[in-house]
């Protein structure tokens, strides 16, 4: 595998590596084989449940299990193995009140003193839900797309979320009531803060105070006035928590592939966070600047949507901003995707732009500034050919982009 020969290769090798290395099954099964085997119920949440879950049972003690993951994300591995519950993501659904009734009642059913097993990945905020008495599914659907396209990191939307919940906010432990419980969390957010992981379920909120965000007066009337548990509630003290996979792991892994195959490679620590427009230009100004070699960046954008958006996530709206501006370029390639397999509403993880993609796809007759007004960067980058689509990759780690620059780039 060489830079000069094949570039768009280069790119999507070092991104499978990266995913292999965050593989919830292969993280989960490697942790508790280094613990005693203990007879737990198990429960998973998130879009990494399923991978995680088969983790559990590769390593032995599973009682029983309920997996509550996003629709399509089930694993057919686990039939008759689990019960599956599929609900709605990136916004609740029916199905998501459904799997926290499900859920209360699991836990609910095991005898005192009963160990449990709870496996935590990204998504499990939309997923699974028990709300305030006299709130409805569709004042949560409300809520949760106000927060989606209102521009807000994942830290500020989980402070709404939290407040209008019976599980988050270390809610859920109260419902464990002193059962011993072993929490494996796969990263998602910034600082890999268990607090912000799912909304922090089973572990006290130091942020609990936080001001909120500018909410609609409609919007803030519904979050509820009820306290989370205090930090030294004893409802925390049979509670173990562990996260076992995140962006840095990913980035490592990726790091290694390029280097094994001979490209230099430039880690940027900083995660990239904050509008798209910017983070995109960060990521090119950081490529046409540098010599050749492996860009490497983690993080999440965030993405202000128009009233009826089109196709596409956050990820491919950086990719087509990044093509714009690397448009006639020869040497440079970037890929930013999700590591969850998505990228917002749709089938798609992300895109692989270069130095035509602009070209190509106004050439498939679709205007670029069209495409990001209306955020439908899915439909321009499907003409130009530049889509990645993986699948449910068992792991939910945030966004990946490597951007590689070529020794010669010529306009």
């Amino acid at each position: 595998m060489t830079t000069a020969s094949d570039p768009r290769r280069a790119l999507l090798q070092a991104y499978r590596a990266a995913l292999a290395a965050v593989d919830g099954r292969s993280r989960v099964r490697d942790f508790l084989a280094t613990r005693p085997v203990v007879t737990r119920r198990v429960v998973a949440i998130g879009k990494a449940a399923a991978a995680m879950t088969l983790g559990a049972l590769d390593a032995g003690g599973v009682e029983s299990a309920l997996v509550i993951t996003k629709h399509g994300y089930h694993a057919p591995a686990l039939r008759g193995r689990a019960t599956v519950m599929e609900a709605g993501h990136p916004l609740p659904d029916e199905a998501s009140l459904a799997a926290g009734e499900a859920l209360f009642e699991f836990i609910r059913a095991a005898p005192a003193e009963h160990p449990f097993l709870f496996l935590l990945s990204g998504g499990s905020s939309a997923l699974v839900e028990v709300l305030p008495e006299g709130m409805t599914l569709a004042d949560l659907v409300r809520v949760n797309t106000h927060l989606l396209g209102a521009g807000l990191d994942i830290a500020a939307m989980n402070q709404v979320r939290k407040r209008i919940s019976r599980i988050k906010q270390g809610r859920l432990a109260r419902v464990l009531a002193g059962r011993p419980t072993l929490c494996l969390l796969i990263s998602d957010v910034p600082g890999d803060e268990p607090s912000v992981i799912g909304s922090g379920p089973l572990v006290p909120d130091p942020h609990a105070q936080l001001p909120l965000p500018s909410l609609p007066a409609d919007i803030d009337a519904l979050l509820a006035d009820s306290m989370p548990p205090a930090p030294d509630d004893p409802c925390f003290r049979t509670i173990e928590t562990h996260v076992i996979a995140s962006n840095r792991d990913a980035r490592d892994a990726a790091a290694r592939a390029a280097g094994e195959a001979g490209i230099s490679v430039i880690v940027h620590d900083s995660l990239l966070t904050g509008d798209v427009a910017e983070v995109a230009r960060q990521v090119t100004d950081a490529l046409i600047a540098s010599g050749s070699g492996l860009h490497m960046w983690g993080g999440e954008a965030t993405l202000r949507l128009p009233p009826e958006p089109g196709r596409g996530g956050r990820c491919q709206h950086l990719a087509l901003l990044v093509a714009a501006r690397i448009a006639g370029h020869d040497g440079i390639s970037v890929l930013a995707a999700g590591t969850d397999g998505s990228d917002g509403p749709g089938e798609d993880a992300g895109a692989l732009v270069d130095g035509y993609t602009f070209k190509r796809g106004e050439d498939g007759g679709y205007r670029l500034d069209e495409s990001i007004a209306r955020a439908d960067a899915g439909s321009f980058l499907e003409a130009s050919g530049d889509l990645i689509a993986t699948g449910p990759t068992g792991t939910n780690v945030m966004d990946l982009i490597l951007g590689l620059r070529m020794q010669e780039v010529r306009k």
